[in-house]
């Protein structure tokens, strides 16, 4: 299998990190999401090998633009075989054009937005540039998409937006996590299914509805889902036994689990 939602923290800052974010729930959810992993390198690695993952795409998120650097630096130190980390920053930054170039120049593959954390709405001009200028430089874009678990509204990434941002930027390559919208399923299906655009599964199998889920992987096109975990916070196994529950084909999961990631990474070579 192929995890192209991972996340990871400095040693030094994991704890904190996750504290935060599971403070951020309690507060919007009223319940704290307990993590899989210690949210370290070593962790995923870890958490890769007791639920049969040969490769994850790790997605750093730079929360405020001066965080971009060292974030980027955490990303370049931890390639590996097993480990593949995009870059991040931030669309209020001055520099976002320099960063980019610099990304392609050291050969990233691609790029993680958070429009909640960041507080961006995807089709502001902002984020359209940046889209306009991966897609220039062939980088692949993930975004978190939809309703955010620890973030009170509004919510920056709704599927309306995204299919604007797309309209504006139609060679974009766009991975949209959490099924193309955390929690605004509907709306997916009314706006962006059929689009040329990727989804992940990342955080989703005990939010939807079995139905639509399935009814949206066939309607999309399984050759553009790809397989997340969102780990820390669900491990590789539990995604897994929520798409094997929707009475996929063999041939239907075996694009899901690795053959779209593979095509997908072999074709934004860096």
């Amino acid at each position: 299998m192929i995890d192209f939602h991972t996340h990871i923290f400095p040693d030094a800052v994991a704890p904190k990190a996750l504290a935060s974010l599971q403070a951020g729930t309690l507060r919007v959810e009223g319940r704290a999401v307990p993590p899989r992993t210690d949210g370290t390198m070593t962790g995923l690695v870890v958490s890769m090998t007791e639920n049969a993952v040969e490769k994850s795409v790790v997605l750093p998120i730079a929360t405020k633009p001066s965080q971009t650097p060292s974030i980027n630096r955490f990303a370049s130190g931890i390639q590996s075989d097993r480990l593949l980390s995009f870059y991040s920053l931030h669309p209020q930054q001055e520099d976002w054009a320099a960063v980019l170039d610099e990304i392609a120049a050291v050969g990233g593959k691609g790029i993680k937005l958070h429009p909640e954390f960041q507080f961006a709405d995807v089709d502001s001009p902002e984020m359209i540039r940046i889209l306009h200028k991966a897609a220039a430089l062939h980088l692949i874009v993930v975004l978190h998409a939809g309703k955010d678990i620890g973030m009170p509204p509004p919510v920056h990434c709704t599927p309306m937006q995204l299919a604007r941002a797309l309209d504006a930027v139609p060679d974009a390559c766009v991975v949209a996590a959490h099924m193309g919208g955390w929690r605004m399923w509907d709306e997916v299906e009314q706006y962006l299914v059929g689009r040329g655009m990727y989804f992940d599964t990342a955080f989703v199998a005990d939010y939807i509805a079995p139905e639509q889920y399935l009814r949206m992987i066939r309607n999309h096109g399984a050759d553009r889902i790809l397989f997340g975990s969102d780990s820390p916070w669900e491990t590789p196994q539990h995604t897994l036994a929520g798409l094997q529950a929707l009475g996929l084909t063999a041939e239907e999961l075996e694009k899901i689990t690795h053959q779209n990631a593979d095509r997908l990474l072999g074709q934004y070579t860096g």
